[in-house]
């Protein structure tokens, strides 16, 4: 009791000192904290470049020990890279847009930074505020195809080849505690999560052309303990895609989404070095997709230990120049390369699967990448 006593005591003068100091000495919690960009100079007339603003205001926020940073509505807020601080969450307001720009000088010269919205090395940051971020993915296609556009290439800096090489929208690279939610994103390759731990990513609407190659919806690369819920996805490839090309990945569960694509619903792979463990599907609606849900081993990872269960699909043969048949499941350990190391596929349980498909399920294993105890109940 004595010891009880002495803490409080001793607590008292600095009780005091906060009670007596004024209003701007007290620190403001991190979460209510609230810095607008408008109050940093930017425009929002989607013409001038904010990027400045925005920075600042992620930085002050950040240096302060962390909070919101609000871009306003209405407004268009064009901006090249900017860069989350730990502890920032960026809040993109009903009715406002952050618009990424067109310019290769707007993003870093490494390809793999190439975000509109890029936090690396990063705990406790987010997006949220149901506004949108737009990565204005009309300006990079250079033909205009109802099958499959064609897409600009930025490859002359020898970073990165194919039309892969342009601008995605929102990425999370070394970083823990993510949140992303009640946020629109759209015309661009997405939201990619790479090399992370403890994230959510939920109430996310997420609208890519329908025509434009490589622009997956939710890319989870060698990240871990990640939950996708109620998300809508509408794009041109891969919507659910984890990856592990640079790490394992476990522990992810997706549940209560939408899809339509034109390439994979829920994707493994094709990256796919380090294992998979532990993951979730359950009560996904798939529609009008070329493949529904898709396992595919080329660089000698192991899947082992996956649910798929409450799903409703229906797949359909758009064009020979996109990825899939209209299977509603396919499953291949093929390696990519002659010689490569081939991995195994195993304990992957389909519960309760309804489809309607162009095309049957394909299963191939490989000469030392089997298939094993794979097990499908209530198909229809």
């Amino acid at each position: 009791m004595a010891a009880s006593h002495l803490v409080l005591l001793a607590a008292a003068p600095l009780l005091l000192l906060l009670l007596l100091a004024p209003p701007q000495a007290v620190a403001r919690p991190a979460h209510t904290r609230v810095c607008s960009v408008a109050d940093y100079g930017a425009a929002g007339d989607g013409s001038r470049y904010d990027t400045a603003a925005i920075q600042a205001a992620i930085n002050a926020c950040g240096a302060a020990g962390g909070g919101r940073v609000l871009l306003p509505a209405p407004g268009d807020y064009l901006t090249a890279t900017v860069h989350l601080r730990s502890g920032v969450v960026l809040e993109v307001a009903p009715g406002a847009r952050l618009l990424g720009g067109t310019r290769q000088q707007d993003y870093p010269p490494e390809s793999r930074r190439w975000y509109v919205v890029l936090a690396e090395n990063t705990t406790g940051v987010g997006v949220t505020g149901g506004g949108e971020i737009n990565g204005q993915g009309g300006a990079f296609v250079i033909t205009p195809n109802a099958q499959k556009n064609i897409m600009v290439s930025w490859n002359v800096t020898g970073d990165c080849k194919g039309d892969e090489c342009r601008p995605r929208l929102v990425g999370f690279i070394d970083s823990k505690d993510v949140r992303i939610h009640d946020i629109t994103l759209s015309e661009a390759l997405i939201l990619q999560s790479l090399s992370c731990d403890n994230s959510v990513i939920r109430n996310v609407s997420i609208y890519g052309d329908f025509d434009t190659p490589n622009n997956d919806g939710i890319d989870i690369e060698s990240s871990n303990n990640t939950i996708i819920t109620d998300c809508h996805i509408d794009t041109g490839d891969d919507a659910i895609c984890p990856k592990s090309g640079t790490g394992p990945v476990y522990n992810l569960t997706a549940t209560n989404c939408w899809i339509r694509t034109k390439s994979s619903a829920i994707k493994f792979g094709s990256a796919s070095t380090f294992n998979f463990e532990m993951l979730l599907f359950d009560n996904i609606t798939i529609v009008d997709s070329h493949r529904g849900l898709g396992i595919q081993i080329r660089d000698g990872g192991n899947v082992s230990d996956v649910v798929f269960s409450n799903i409703k699909m229906h797949t359909r043969y758009y064009d020979p120049s996109w990825w899939g048949r209209a299977e509603p499941i396919y499953i291949t350990t093929c390696p990519r390369h002659p010689g490569y190391k081939e991995g195994t596929i195993s304990d992957v349980r389909f519960i309760n699967i309804s489809s309607v498909s162009e095309n049957g399920v394909f299963l191939a294993g490989s000469r030392h990448g089997l298939l094993h105890n794979l097990k499908f109940k209530t198909l229809t």
